[in-house]
């Protein structure tokens, strides 16, 4: 066996960006270790969905040959059938989307925390406001009367 090359598409997959459509059906193919076939039939049925060239040539790009080997994998070892797969990968890319937004929002609490913090140590130093500022109390149910005074 020979050392891999630039041309080899072996090296090809791990120098692109892992969501860049760059190959082939054919190259994907030989990547994924499937025939040409399969991948258009896994095509029809959503389980992996190449980008598309202008004139509607499909375009896999890494993360797509990482998927067909998995919905591979899991047919062939598992005995998953491929209604089964595709619940499989809609479910894990909602699981990755929901990840992604919970570190967004723990991201944007942190912020506020330290916003917070920030607030409340400017508050205490009197900074910025001339210390006019009160606290706010928690609220009441106490009833408090208000008269205007008649030294008009």
């Amino acid at each position: 066996m020979t050392a891999p090359t630039d041309r080899d598409p072996r090296t090809a997959a791990r120098s692109v960006a892992e969501d860049a459509p760059v190959f082939v059906i054919s190259v994907a193919a030989e990547l994924a270790g499937m025939h040409a076939q399969t991948l258009r039939q896994y095509d029809r049925l959503g389980l992996v969905s190449p980008g598309r060239t202008p004139g509607g040539g499909r375009r896999y790009s890494p993360r797509d040959v990482a998927l067909l080997r998995e919905v591979q994998r899991l047919s062939q070892e598992d005995g998953v059938n491929l209604a089964g797969i595709k619940r499989i990968i809609e479910l894990e890319s909602r699981v990755d989307a929901l990840q992604a937004r919970v570190h967004e929002l723990l991201e944007e609490l942190e912020v506020a925390v330290q916003r917070r913090i920030a607030a409340e140590s400017a508050l205490a130093a009197g900074y910025g406001y001339g210390g006019d500022l009160v606290p706010m109390r928690p609220s009441t149910s106490a009833l408090v009367v208000w008269r205007p005074r008649d030294d008009r």
